[in-house]
């Protein structure tokens, strides 16, 4: 069975190698992408996409949307406080928004979660009980 790879653009040292650790603890791929360019190289190879969206070298937005575009599932994660951009996170096409604080105590069980649910189905998953 092959490994679901899912792009990780983030830009923050910190943040990208937390979001990395995540996806890995699922048993998925991750694949770095630091910069809209390598996301944009990156997402005819992966299922999914993580989106930082408190990158500061590109706007995490269009990330996105170039996500959504290619028809890639994606995950957006952000400060809690900062709503305006993660109601534009799900404007251009993010499936789940969550703040940092809910993903980095749910873990890489949130992360196995939405990886696992299908939206194209309909059914809610338990990844809905992550806190936005």
């Amino acid at each position: 069975m092959t490994s679901i790879r899912v792009a990780v653009l983030a830009d923050d040292l910190i943040w990208a190698t937390r979001l990395i650790d995540l996806v890995s603890g699922t048993a998925a791929q991750p694949v770095t992408c630091r910069s809209l360019t390598a996301l944009a190289e990156a997402l005819p190879r992966v299922d999914a996409v993580v989106v930082d969206l408190s990158a500061r070298s590109f706007d995490p937005v269009v990330g996105i949307t170039q996500a959504a575009g290619r028809s890639k599932r994606v995950l957006a994660v952000g400060p809690h406080d900062d709503t305006a951009v993660r109601d534009r996170a799900r404007e251009a096409g993010a499936e789940r928004v969550l703040a940092y604080r809910a993903l980095a105590e749910a873990g890489s069980a949130a992360m196995a979660l939405w990886l696992a649910a299908d939206p194209r189905d309909g059914v809610s998953r338990p990844v809905d009980a992550v806190a936005e």
